[in-house]
C-alpha cells in the first residue's frame, strides 16, 4: 500500500443505510470507499479495485459473506478482511477466522471499534508489504550474476546440495562469491524461514572465538558480565556459515567437529552442554589438503565438512559474465546513491573483459563504482578507464592471468572497435608483465619504443602511481 495516496477501504454490505454510514464514518477518517451490494459484486470490486482493505457483511444476497472470503483467499489476494454480522455467534467468528478474516465484529457498529480495528489490518498489511519488500530486495541484493558455464555448473551445485543436511564446503580464491553461494543454499532449503549465521573466523581474535562460536556464562572470563548464546546457538534449526574457516585454530575445530557429529556445543564455562540443529556450510580460499600436511587443519574436520565440495570459479574463467555483472553492479550503485544512470560502451565493457581481476567479482565491482564516480559524462568510455585498474596478479598465476587477459571474445560492435579493445588491453598486459619497463615490452612484443609511446598516447595508458 503506498503511503502517498489514501487507504481504499470496500464495503461490501447489502444495506444501503450501513453502506453510507460507514463511508461518512471512513472517508472522515482520511480513507477512500468503494462499495458492493452483492458477493460478487464484492469480487468484482476486489478485482478491479484491488482495495487495501474489505469490510465484509456475512449475509448478503446471492452469495454469503464467508463464500466470499473463501473466494478472495483461493484466488491468491492478499487483503485483510475484516467480516460482520448482525447474528454473531463463536461459530461464526471462529469459521470467519479458519477462512482467512483478519477480524470479526458484531453489529451495530461502534464507529471507534470499526476505525480501530481497519487501522490496524492497514498497519498489518503494510508491515507486511514492506518485511516482502525488504526481503526481495535483500535477495536481490546476494543473487549470482551471470550465464556462464563455469556459473551454471555452481548453481546446479546448490540446487542439488540445498534440499538436503549435508555440510558444504565452498572453495575459491577470494572475491569470488563464496557467501553469495552459501546464501543461495540456504534460501532454496528447507531451513529458509529460520536463521542463517556469518562468522568469519579470520576477524575473530584467537582468545575470543570460541565463546563467539559457542557462547559463554557471565564470570567465566575477564569481561565475562553476562550470558552469552553462541552463533551455534543463535543458527539453531538454521544454517550457520563459517566463513575462512582456514583461519581457525585446530583448537577450536575440535569443538568444531563435535558440534557437526554430536550436534551439542559447550558455551565457555559451562559445566552442561546444549543440544543445536544446526546445518554448517564452510568456505575457505586456502588449499585445505596443504593445510593438512601442514598440521594447521584437522583432517576429520575436512571430511565432515567437504561431504559436499562446491568450487567457485575466478572471474577470469567466467569472462563472459562481465557485462552482466558491471550492468547490475551499475544499476544497483546508481539507485542506493539516487544518481543518474550510466552505461558502459561495448569498447570499455571490452577493455573490463580483458583485465585480470586478481580480486574478482569483488574488485570488478569495486572498480565499476569507482568508474561511476569519476566519470562525467553520461557513457564510460575505454579512455576513462585509468590503466592499473585491476591490480596484476604476481608469479606465474599473474603471468597467466595476463596472458588470458588479452583475450576479448565481443568487444565492442565493429571490426575496429574490437581491434582498438584488443589491442589496448593485449598493450596493459604485456606493460604490466615487464613492470611498466617500455624498452623491456617494446622488445617482448617486438615493435619500436617509438611507436610503442604513440600506442600508449593514443590508448591513454599511463601507470598509475601510488599515494
Amino acid at each position: 500500500m503506498s503511503s502517498a495516496r489514501k487507504p481504499l477501504v470496500l464495503v461490501a454490505d447489502d444495506e444501503a443505510d450501513i453502506r453510507s454510514s460507514l463511508r461518512m464514518v471512513l472517508e472522515y477518517a482520511g480513507m477512500s470507499v468503494t462499495e458492493a451490494a452483492t458477493g460478487p459484486e464484492a469480487l468484482d470490486r476486489v478485482d478491479a479495485a484491488s482495495p487495501d482493505a474489505v469490510i465484509l457483511d456475512i449475509k448478503m444476497p446471492r452469495m454469503d459473506g464467508l463464500e466470499v472470503l473463501s473466494e478472495i483467499r483461493r484466488r491468491g489476494i492478499d487483503v485483510p478482511v475484516v467480516v460482520v454480522s448482525g447474528h454473531g455467534t463463536i461459530a461464526t467468528a471462529l469459521e470467519a477466522t479458519r477462512r482467512g478474516a483478519f477480524d470479526f465484529m458484531e453489529k451495530p457498529l461502534e464507529s471507534d471499534r470499526v476505525l480501530l480495528v481497519l487501522r490496524n489490518a492497514l498497519e498489518q498489511r503494510r508491515l507486511r508489504e514492506e518485511n516482502r519488500d525488504l526481503r526481495l530486495s535483500f535477495e536481490e541484493r546476494f543473487r549470482l550474476v551471470g550465464d556462464s558455464a563455469a556459473l551454471r555448473r555452481v548453481q546446479e551445485d546448490i540446487a542439488l546440495a540445498a534440499p538436503t543436511k549435508a555440510s558444504v564446503l565452498i572453495t575459491g580464491e577470494s572475491g569470488t562469491g563464496k557467501e553469495l553461494v552459501a546464501r543461495a543454499i540456504h534460501r532454496n532449503s528447507p531451513r529458509d524461514s529460520k536463521p542463517f549465521v556469518k562468522v568469519n573466523c579470520a576477524a575473530i581474535p584467537e582468545e575470543l572465538i570460541e565463546s563467539e562460536l559457542f557462547g559463554h556464562e557471565k564470570g567465566s572470563f575477564t569481561g565475562a558480565t553476562r550470558d552469552q548464546a553462541g552463533k551455534f546457538a543463535q543458527a539453531d534449526g538454521g544454517t550457520i556459515f563459517l566463513d575462512e574457516i582456514g583461519d581457525m585454530s585446530v583448537k577450536t575445530q575440535s569443538k568444531v567437529l563435535r558440534a557437526l557429529q554430536d550436534g551439542e556445543v559447550e558455551p565457555v564455562g559451562a559445566a552442561r552442554t546444549l543440544t543445536v540443529d544446526v546445518r554448517v556450510i564452510a568456505a575457505t580460499n586456502k588449499d585445505l589438503p596443504a593445510e593438512i600436511g601442514a598440521g594447521r587443519f584437522r583432517e576429520d574436520l575436512y571430511f565432515r565438512l567437504n561431504v559436499v565440495p562446491i568450487r567457485v570459479p575466478p572471474l577470469r574463467e567466467r569472462r563472459e559474465d562481465i557485462d552482466a555483472l558491471v550492468a547490475w553492479f551499475a544499476e544497483n550503485f546508481c539507485r542506493e546513491n539516487g544518481c543518474r544512470a550510466k552505461r558502459f560502451s561495448p569498447d570499455a565493457l571490452g577493455v573490463l573483459r580483458g583485465l585480470p581481476w586478481r580480486g574478482n567479482v569483488r574488485e570488478l565491482r569495486n572498480a565499476v563504482e569507482r568508474l561511476l564516480i569519476m566519470t562525467p559524462g553520461d557513457t564510460i568510455r575505454p579512455e576513462d578507464i585509468p590503466a592499473g585498474l585491476a591490480a596484476p596478479l604476481d608469479g606465474e598465476a599473474g603471468a597467466q592471468a595476463l596472458r588470458e587477459s588479452v583475450v576479448i571474445p565481443h568487444a565492442g560492435t565493429s571490426l575496429q572497435s574490437f581491434k582498438d579493445a584488443a589491442e589496448r588491453a593485449y598493450l596493459l598486459a604485456k606493460l604490466e608483465e615487464n613492470g611498466w619497463n617500455i624498452a623491456a615490452t617494446a622488445k617482448a612484443i617486438d615493435t619500436p619504443r617509438s611507436n610503442l609511446y604513440k600506442k600508449l598516447e593514443a590508448y591513454g595508458l599511463a601507470r598509475e602511481r601510488e599515494g
